[in-house]
């Protein structure tokens, strides 16, 4: 084993040491080692750091600036034992975000997306994305945490889903509603009957009785909204884009009963998951309904509309 090499493996295990899970840094790190050897470098030059960071080439530039951060943060590390390190400059790849607009979904087009769904063959498969898309749909879960649910997982007595070890290393409570819970006693109803003897214990089922991937979830969901029509050149809906809906339509909804989304904003916070309620505010979009009822409450207050 090279130094360099050894020296990679002493900085990830001192991190980790400290508390930092460095998934990426483990993966992505000994790419970096491998590179800079076969340049024949002793330790980090900022000059590799770059070419390497750029790799793949048609990534965005965004990748190629988290790829460079890896870098930079090791190379801070090498230069507490070799002087001779060069700490790459921090804002070599343009890191703005250019967010794409968002596809809400009105309760029709959840509607038609679920029948669909519903349509899949074998049975097993139907039921499954009908019950995984609208879970995420009136609950705004992420979809790696539900398609991780574990039948312990979710408590169909009570309506309440437990979420643990998810985004940031929280675990929280869903509560849902008693509509939602039917549908998923149903689900769970037609599951057991459809494959009595399941080959996991999550919660959504494959074709296959075993727990479903984010790869075919992603897969079927851009099947079926191409076949309902959602899909076109313009408008590319994402997964994510219902967990986006269900943050915008409770801020309609809180808008239509007066309610104070200022008191409302860290209650939907924690339903989402977040750590601070600056991330739930990506999801609000300026939607022209919003802005209708907004324009409401300023007349109604203050006697001027915007």
């Amino acid at each position: 084993m090279s130094r360099l090499r050894e020296h990679a493996d002493d900085y990830l295990r001192l991190r980790r040491a400290l508390g930092f899970k460095l998934q990426e840094h483990g993966r992505l790190l000994p790419q970096l080692v491998a590179y800079l050897e076969a340049a024949g470098a002793a330790t980090v030059t900022s000059e590799l750091a770059i070419a390497w960071a750029r790799l793949p080439e048609d990534a965005q530039p965004i990748y190629w600036a988290h790829r460079l951060s890896v870098a930079r943060r090791f190379a801070a590390y090498m230069k507490t034992i070799d002087p001779a390190t060069e700490l790459p400059p921090r804002d070599v790849f343009d890191t703005r975000q250019r967010r794409p607009t968002p596809c809400l979904w009105s309760r029709e087009e959840v509607g038609r997306l679920l029948e669909a769904a519903r349509a899949l063959r074998p049975p097993l498969r139907g039921a499954s994305y009908e019950a995984l898309f609208g879970l995420l749909a009136v609950s705004g879960m992420r979809v790696g945490e539900a398609i991780a649910l574990s039948r312990d997982d979710v408590d169909l007595a009570d309506g309440v889903i437990m979420i643990a070890e998810a985004k940031f290393s929280r675990s929280r409570l869903v509560p849902l509603d008693q509509s939602a819970t039917e549908a998923l006693r149903r689900y769970a109803a037609r599951r057991d009957y459809l494959c009595p003897r399941p080959k996991s214990q999550a919660f959504f089922l494959s074709a296959a009785s075993r727990q479903m991937t984010y790869s075919q979830a992603r897969a079927t969901f851009v099947a079926l909204t191409t076949a309902i029509g959602m899909r076109t050149e313009a408008l590319r809906p994402r997964l994510h884009s219902l967990r986006h809906s269900f943050a915008v339509a409770t801020l309609v909804r809180w808008q239509r009963s007066a309610t104070d989304v200022a008191v409302g904003m860290p209650a939907l916070s924690d339903y989402l998951g977040h750590v601070h309620p600056a991330g739930t505010y990506w999801y609000l979009s300026a939607t022209p309904e919003l802005m209708g009822l907004a324009a409401e409450q300023l007349d109604e207050r203050f006697g001027v509309s915007p």
